[in-house]
């Protein structure tokens, strides 16, 4: 059996393929990585929520799913859409990282705690929403581009810090950059953050689907996960909304806590659930219904006007 690993060219993106290559070997599957390049990494003098939050780093790696170019594509999770076209399929989550924020900088003394204004660059709406509401003394600038890029935009002076995920950070080897670790009840991070998900199409030989989950998938992982996706999807999230949601498991239970944020930050609501882990969607899907019910619904028809407006 031979795996083509369909995979974006950044370094991070790179790690990830080869990552899943190593999982495959181990397992005795031979692979190789086909690198493709998406819409999010050509166009980088817009944010992500001006280009559209819909496969922006999916799109062109499903069409070559679809047309049998690659086996399967691998994806930061958190990266993937909210809802996948029916002719595809994710059949794995890789072990999650750890899954906060981190402040990242030259000056490793820096914190949001400390009341100082200093400048975060950041493309995320949901990190700049969160800083408005918890530190509204913090400036930001739109930040694109892969991490590397990103650090050399720190060093030529156009912001003091950047605030990322620790996964990457971490993968990358940048740790000696970290100066904050930030908390989880202030930063809740995106649906999927720290796990590397793998894609096929539904029509992919069962065979290799079914030696590819073994392989490849991490069982406590998927379960927060699908937990978390099926909040996002209720809700209708994507890059140009800030909600978030985060997992965990305690033997038989999961917990999660999830919310939203208005993108001024004058607002956030945020909601915990518990529920038994055989049922993790319809977990997350009890967890949206809470949401809308507690205004969730009405900060999200703001923000959708705003984007349509913009």
């Amino acid at each position: 059996m031979h795996i083509k690993i369909g995979t974006r060219g950044s370094r991070l993106a790179l790690w990830q393929a080869y990552y899943v290559r190593d999982l495959l070997l181990a397992g005795g599957i031979d692979s190789e990585i086909v690198i493709i390049e998406t819409k999010g990494d050509k166009i980088l003098d817009r944010s992500l929520s001006k280009i559209g939050s819909k496969g922006v780093f999916t799109e062109e790696l499903e069409d070559q799913l679809r047309s049998g170019g690659i086996d399967i594509a691998v994806h930061s999770a958190k990266d993937l859409q909210s809802q996948l076209d029916d002719a595809f399929e994710i059949i794995a989550f890789t072990e999650r990282e750890k899954a906060n924020d981190v402040l990242v900088s030259h000056n490793t003394a820096l914190s949001l705690k400390s009341g100082e204004t200093f400048v975060v660059g950041t493309s995320s709406t949901r990190r700049i929403a969160i800083l408005k509401h918890f530190y509204p003394q913090i400036k930001t600038v739109d930040m694109r581009g892969n991490l590397q890029t990103r650090l050399r935009k720190l060093e030529e002076g156009q912001c003091d810090a950047l605030l990322l995920a620790y996964a990457g950070v971490h993968r990358m080897e940048y740790d000696n950059k970290i100066a904050e670790h930030l908390l989880l009840d202030e930063f809740t991070p995106a649906v999927g953050q720290g796990s590397v998900a793998i894609e096929c199409a539904v029509t992919l030989d069962e065979s290799k689907k079914a030696i590819l989950k073994v392989l490849l998938n991490h069982k406590e992982t998927e379960t927060c996960l699908l937990t978390e996706r099926a909040f996002l999807k209720r809700l209708q999230g994507g890059c140009s909304i800030p909600v978030f949601a985060m997992a965990t498991l305690n033997e038989e239970q999961i917990h999660i806590t999830g919310g939203i944020v208005s993108l001024d930050g004058s607002e956030l609501i945020r909601k915990t659930q518990t529920g038994a882990k055989a049922f993790p969607e319809e977990l997350g899907l009890a967890l949206a219904d809470e949401l809308l019910e507690a205004g969730a619904d009405r900060i999200l028809q703001s923000i959708r006007s705003q984007n349509t407006l913009a």
